[in-house]
């Protein structure tokens, strides 16, 4: 492969990653749909929060989020990812990306979650995947309903 090659590659690879996030948080804002949100990692695939755990593998990253979607307690949610910082190494990359969370509760209180995405990817049948992906909380913020 030439070095152009190589380079276009590299953007490529980047741009299909920028969209995996980006899919991530259309999942999310789906209501926590906990199956769809399993097409996105590896079988043996990690999901963590620092305020929620850690879930390894598609049975226990779908029953958290089922979970969520369960019990109501979300109205409406807004993912936004920004400041991506992606490297690229053949089939495998990371990621650091900062984020903004938004949600409506159940009982019309507002909340506010900041903080950053540490990801980690891997290529699989020519397309990525979340290996691990691992959501730091910063600053949470909830506003009771007026």
């Amino acid at each position: 492969m030439t070095h152009d090659e190589q380079r276009l590659r590299r953007l490529e690879d980047i741009e299909e990653i920028r969209r995996l996030k980006a899919a991530y948080c259309a999942v999310a804002d789906d209501d926590h749909n906990g199956e769809a949100l399993t097409t996105l990692f590896v079988a043996d695939g990690v999901w963590s929060a620092s305020i929620s755990g850690v879930f390894e593998g598609h049975d226990a990253m779908r029953g958290h989020f089922d979970a969520i979607r369960a019990s109501g307690r979300i109205r409406s949610s807004s993912h936004m990812v920004m400041n991506p910082v992606i490297d690229v190494d053949g089939d495998t990359a990371s990621g650091t990306w900062s984020f903004l969370m938004m949600y409506t509760g159940a009982d019309g209180s507002r909340v506010r979650i900041v903080g950053f995405y540490r990801d980690t990817y891997v290529r699989v049948d020519g397309r990525w995947k979340f290996a691990t992906l691992h959501a730091q909380v910063q600053d949470h913020e909830v506003r009771p309903a007026v």
